[in-house]
């Protein structure tokens, strides 16, 4: 059985394998509420989501969080400290800069400009309490979770279904997948690893029951400004788009929203990437002038 809409820009899609007692309707339904309901609390794009609103807010200002957004505000800042600053969730006034926000404005920032949009560790300027979940701003902060949203979509597809009594599934949200149980035939899940468009190295394929994966590149999101192609990963410190030469970096993990934030960590990571993930045992494809297979990802392609 297969199903799936729209939601965060993108495409979303359910397979399951389940009896013909599952009321599928409902359940596609249950799957397009929980996506709504991030969009409603998280996307830049809509004014008056939860996120936007702690953007707006005066500094000193507390914004009660509902759970999901308490969820993904905790994991963010966890990883943060966790890489270093290397992912942060405070990159929201470089991507409307760059044009990668809600503003959609195409132009290079300068001088000046440019160096008020690095964070500088902005995530540790951010006062969160889990219970009651609640978030202050200090001031000048602008949130962008594109980078650990969507991922955080795709987990909660993955409770829904498991909720409605389904053991055997792969769901997915814009290219992130996650997946559980063997399908009628006994075999896992497979699934091939994205690359770039430009990317020489060929699709490794990968059983992904019990995982989940994201991959975090340039090949759909860049801007041509005077002449350059700029990708929409934002390195927190300088304020302006990579240019450190990877093209993609794949994440296997536990959940859809870390593999999908620690993507984008270690293509900020550049060079420090494959010493950062062999360190933590993460399940990684690095992908920039050469390709590097983490020992954790090159074991399970064994």
């Amino acid at each position: 059985m297969s199903f799936g809409g729209q939601s965060m820009a993108t495409t979303w899609s359910v397979r399951l394998v389940a009896d013909s007692r599952l009321e599928i309707d409902r359940l596609r339904r249950d799957c397009q509420a929980a996506l709504d309901r991030i969009v409603a609390q998280m996307s830049q794009w809509e004014p008056e989501s939860h996120l936007s609103r702690f953007n707006r807010a005066d500094a000193g200002e507390w914004l009660a969080l509902p759970p999901e957004f308490a969820a993904v505000m905790a994991e963010a800042l966890e990883l943060a400290r966790m890489t270093g600053g290397a992912f942060d969730p405070t990159v929201g006034a470089a991507s409307e800069a760059w044009g990668f926000g809600a503003s959609q404005v195409r132009r290079a920032p300068t001088g000046v400009a440019l160096k008020m949009l690095a964070t500088g560790q902005g995530w540790a300027r951010l006062d969160f309490e889990p219970g009651p979940a609640r978030l202050r701003q200090p001031g000048g902060i602008a949130l962008d979770l594109c980078a650990i949203a969507k991922g955080y979509g795709v987990d909660r597809l993955a409770e829904v279904i498991t909720a409605a009594g389904v053991s055997s599934y792969i769901v997915e949200v814009g290219g992130e997948l996650r997946a559980q149980g063997l399908k009628p035939d006994f075999q896992p899940w497979w699934v091939d690893l994205e690359v770039t468009d430009s990317s020489e190295h060929a699709p490794l394929r990968i059983a992904l029951s019990g995982f989940s994966v994201a991959t975090s590149g340039h090949a759909r999101r860049f801007h041509d400004v005077n002449g350059m192609r700029l990708g929409h990963t934002i390195d927190p410190a300088s304020g302006a788009p990579l240019r450190n030469g990877t093209q993609s970096v794949t994440v296997l993990a536990e959940t859809a929203m870390r593999a999908d934030a620690l993507a984008t960590a270690l293509m900020v990571m550049g060079d420090a990437a494959a010493d950062f993930a062999c360190h933590y045992g993460i399940a990684a494809r690095i992908v920039a002038d050469s390709e590097i297979l983490t020992p954790v990802l090159a074991a399970m392609l064994d």
